[in-house]
């Protein structure tokens, strides 16, 4: 690219960042202050994206993308089933694109283009969950709607910076793996349990 797209192309993915950041924080937030956190001028963000609706569809367009690559990859998996599946719930939990559900859903008109996506990640997620349950190594009476929310609350986890919150989210996603297989597991969980300290911080400003 030229110099100036590769500017561009830059100011784009600072501004995708900061978006995610900003919303995901305060869904209500301006549109300035999106710029202002990207670090670019409110123009040269209104000239990609012309509203914050536009920007939150964008938002959540790559999300929906981002499932479906997680998940189309977890179905070509031809090994074990169960890990297939263990890849694809992990692979969610590290996109964290639960996040943007809990923050956005129904703060913005989705477009035809979304809704095409997603039909296109419902479908999907339906598919792994029969492969999954027709193997045998997943409770029956789960479904997609369970794994949804599941995943939901792992999302709603945010305690310490972003390393620990992703500590803690794959240690809590590994107790719910083991009381969703069959037959039941009890692996090792991942990293240590969250401290008194650090569940009674997120209670203080630092002020």
């Amino acid at each position: 690219m030229s110099g100036r797209k590769a500017q561009a192309a830059r100011n784009d993915e600072l501004i995708l960042q900061a978006a995610r950041a900003v919303f995901t924080a305060d869904p209500g937030a301006p549109i300035a202050a999106v710029a202002e956190k990207a670090g670019v001028g409110i123009s040269a963000l209104y000239r990609r994206y012309p509203s914050k609706e536009a920007l939150l569809q964008k938002l959540c367009g790559d999300g929906l993308k981002l499932y479906i690559e997680v998940t189309e990859r977890a179905l070509a998996e031809e090994g074990d089933p169960w890990e297939a599946f263990a890849g694809y719930l992990r692979g969610i939990v590290d996109a964290d694109t639960n996040s943007l559900t809990i923050k956005l859903a129904g703060t913005f008109q989705p477009t035809e283009e979304l809704g095409r996506d997603a039909m296109r990640a419902g479908a999907l997620a339906t598919e792994i969950h029969r492969r999954t349950v027709e193997a045998g190594v997943l409770r029956p009476d789960l479904t997609t709607a369970d794994i949804a929310l599941l995943l939901e609350q792992i999302a709603s986890i945010r305690v310490g910076d972003e390393r620990r919150i992703s500590e803690l989210r794959h240690r809590y996603l590994t107790l719910m793996m083991d009381a969703l297989r069959l037959p039941p597991a009890r692996r090792e969980l991942p990293g240590p349990a969250a401290t008194d300290e650090e569940l009674s911080s997120r209670w203080w400003t630092g002020s």
